[in-house]
């Protein structure tokens, strides 16, 4: 790529976006300005900031799996990476690992993930469920039939913390933000040359990223491509129970709830019976009423729990194949996208981030290939089947 000097502009300024504009700003080939274009610098409504933020290597895809492994290694790093004048971030990386628990229906798929896990280095255990009982005496095993525990580089931390980490660095070095909301980009020719904002202004550009999470699709109106990504609720809930779970990992149970601890309480999650796009982000309270009877199937500790707050979010959720759109727009090359990640946005950032710098940079990906979650493969019409999605 040419050293000439590169006007850069993205379109949401949440954790991808700010992952970006980090790794662009410490890219020793780049040269250019960053301008992050963010409606809502309180990030009221942003997945970053309502995620229950956590990062696993128990992914059947490689990518995913190589992505996550970069990803642990940057947080545990965090203060090496993203420290501004001796202000340490601290973002209370927690590693228990996952626990997938599986019902004679689902052991083979777990068998099979876990052969493709540890080929590409993850460290992960199968455990029958006599070792998962004496291993986790807490829990009701009676129909499982195989659990896959994670054994290191997973668990969860503060994905606000590391959002507004990535923001302050990247501040420092440079980059700037821009209150506004992002409604287009402007093209012709076969180029983007601007980022259109509501009202009608224009920020000029020579790159322009969309990273507006789950807002990212009516921005691509009229550049020919319908992206298939819509907001879809998920609910969080904390809860207090006299129960004890010493170790407690996090914990996917066949039924689709999810749970861990957080402190000296839980929290927990269950995809909603009916999963509708871009619902108002309101919580579901009636949705605990059956969380509550998994999470007490599960640990019978959790006959007695009180609810005590609650929130919801919003996973960019791409209907295709439920994996992250990343690369160029197929008509409008100098038009990034970093779209659709389905849950997994927070834990996927510096690994993306990352590679999309190197993108603009380098005209490639340099570290780790990204091209398994390209655009292109919408036009083509191929999927990308993650068989580990929460």
């Amino acid at each position: 790529m040419s050293q000439a000097t590169q006007r850069v502009v993205i379109a949401g300024g949440g954790v991808i976006g700010s992952a970006l504009a980090y790794f662009l700003a410490t890219h020793p080939r780049f040269r250019g300005d960053v301008t992050v274009v963010e409606r809502d610098p309180t990030y009221a409504q942003a997945s970053s900031a309502l995620s229950a933020s956590s990062i696993r290597q128990q992914f059947s895809a490689p990518v995913n799996i190589a992505i996550s492994q970069f990803g642990i290694e940057f947080l545990r790093n965090i203060k090496q990476h993203l420290a501004v004048d001796g202000d340490v971030p601290d973002i209370g990386l927690t590693e228990k690992g996952y626990l997938y628990l599986a019902t004679e229906a689902g052991a083979a798929t777990l068998r099979e993930n876990h052969a493709t896990q540890r080929a590409h280095g993850v460290e992960v255990a199968l455990l029958e469920p006599a070792v998962l009982q004496q291993r986790f005496p807490w829990l009701q095993v009676s129909d499982l039939a195989l659990a896959s525990l994670g054994l290191n580089g997973e668990g969860w931390f503060d994905g606000y913390g590391l959002l507004m980490a990535f923001k302050q660095k990247a501040r420092s070095l440079g980059v700037q933000y821009v209150k506004a909301q992002a409604t287009g980009f402007a093209h012709s020719q076969g180029r983007v040359h601007a980022v259109t904002l509501e009202g009608g202004a224009q920020l000029p550009c020579d790159w322009a990223v969309n990273a507006a999470g789950a807002w990212a699709r009516p921005l691509l109106a009229g550049t020919g491509l319908d992206l298939p990504v819509y907001g879809r609720r998920r609910c969080v809930y904390a809860f207090t129970s006299p129960a004890r779970t010493p170790d407690c990992p996090l914990v996917i149970d066949p039924s689709g709830l999810w749970f861990r601890p957080e402190g000296d309480i839980w929290i927990c999650g269950l995809p909603p019976p009916q999963d509708d796009n871009d619902a108002p982000l309101e919580v579901d309270y009636d949705l605990f009423d059956q969380a509550w009877l998994a999470l007490a199937h599960r640990v019978p500790g959790f006959e007695a729990v009180r609810q005590q707050r609650a929130w919801a979010g919003y996973y960019e959720y791409n209907t295709h194949d439920q994996n992250a759109l990343l690369g160029p727009h197929p008509a409008l090359p100098n038009l990034l996208l970093a779209n659709g990640f389905s849950g997994h946005g927070l834990q996927q950032a510096p690994a993306v981030g990352r590679g999309l710098a190197e993108w603009i940079a380098d005209g490639a990906y340099t570290s780790l290939d990204l091209s398994p979650l390209s655009v292109q493969r919408l036009v083509e019409g191929r999927a990308l089947v993650e068989k580990n999605v929460i």
